[in-house]
């Protein structure tokens, strides 16, 4: 993998002017992700014939891959990307990929997709999760008027001042879940920490919701694609009452009104997760699969 560079801040504009001439669906392609994710995944990258090539190596020496993407030729570059692979690893494989873009580009007599539904983002619309009109969504709305009724608020927009109160949250956030025993939680803790102290280096916005003039709850999120925004991180103090569901909604609110779609990532195959997220009843979901050699 001499070729592939790992990620760094210095590469941000490289990577976006690939993003912005190729809009990406997945939520994993944001530079965002991938720099804060970066001591998880280990993601490598390269650039060949107007295509950007990434590989995770979570695990040394079991690389994979994801979609290419970009404006050159993805049909090509899945080819080439998986001849890579399959002299590395005795597993070579491609990643979330998703539905569209396995219809588009990959080669399915060479490569068999194999439906990788843990990993499948959750697509809403913007106006569902602002509104939270119609009767699916009148629990939301008891447990969010619940918490407007309760407690003494207000919203603020992230800047750097704000980042220390913040982190204050996530350290007590951490403390309740026990993140120390949990590698998942802690890795996750170590990804917020790397997205707030570079907020300034990164291109994501965020919102908070203090409560009695201390913040209880945050959210953190970029424009995916023109019309989509992708949150990345989302915390609350869960002793407070609907302050999840007063988040969710005054972030989108406030910083995505003005977006079609609204991108919450993936489930991981985690129950809790899992109810969480379509309790929300998505518009729709960005499915993805893996490649392997037919």
């Amino acid at each position: 993998m001499d070729d592939f560079k790992p990620i760094a801040l210095e590469d941000k504009n490289i990577i976006n002017e690939v993003f912005a001439a190729d809009p990406p669906a997945i939520s994993e392609f944001t530079f965002t992700n991938l720099f804060i994710w970066r001591h998880r995944y280990k993601p490598r990258w390269k650039l060949r014939k107007d295509c950007l090539f990434i590989i995770f190596e979570p695990s040394p020496g079991k690389p994979v891959g994801l979609p290419p993407v970009g404006p050159g030729d993805k049909r090509a570059a899945v080819a080439e990307l998986m001849d890579f692979l399959q002299e590395t690893t005795s597993r070579p494989r491609i990643e979330r990929v998703p539905e569209v873009y396995l219809e588009a580009h990959v080669d399915q007599k060479r490569f068999l997709a194999v439906e990788d539904p843990d990993n499948s983002d959750y697509v809403y619309l913007a106006g569902d999760l602002i509104n939270l009109s119609g009767r699916k969504y009148h629990s939301k709305r008891n447990h969010l008027n619940r918490f407007l009724r309760t407690y003494r608020y207000s919203y603020r927009n992230l800047d750097p001042e704000f980042i220390e109160c913040f982190l204050e949250l996530q350290e007590q956030w951490c403390q309740l879940k026990n993140c120390a025993q949990d590698p998942s939680l802690l890795t996750e803790d170590y990804a917020v920490r790397e997205a707030l102290t570079h907020f300034e280096d990164l291109d994501y916005v965020g919102g908070a919701i203090l409560v009695e003039d201390k913040v209880e709850a945050f959210s953190l999120g970029e424009l995916l694609n023109p019309d989509t925004a992708v949150i990345h991180i989302e915390k609350a103090n869960p002793k407070i009452p609907g302050l999840y569901a007063a988040i969710n909604q005054m972030f989108c609110k406030n910083a995505w009104s003005g977006a079609t779609y609204i991108n919450r990532e993936q489930d991981l195959g985690i129950d809790g997760l899992r109810r969480a997220k379509r309790s929300y009843h998505p518009h729709q979901m960005v499915r993805k699969f893996t490649l392997i050699p037919a």
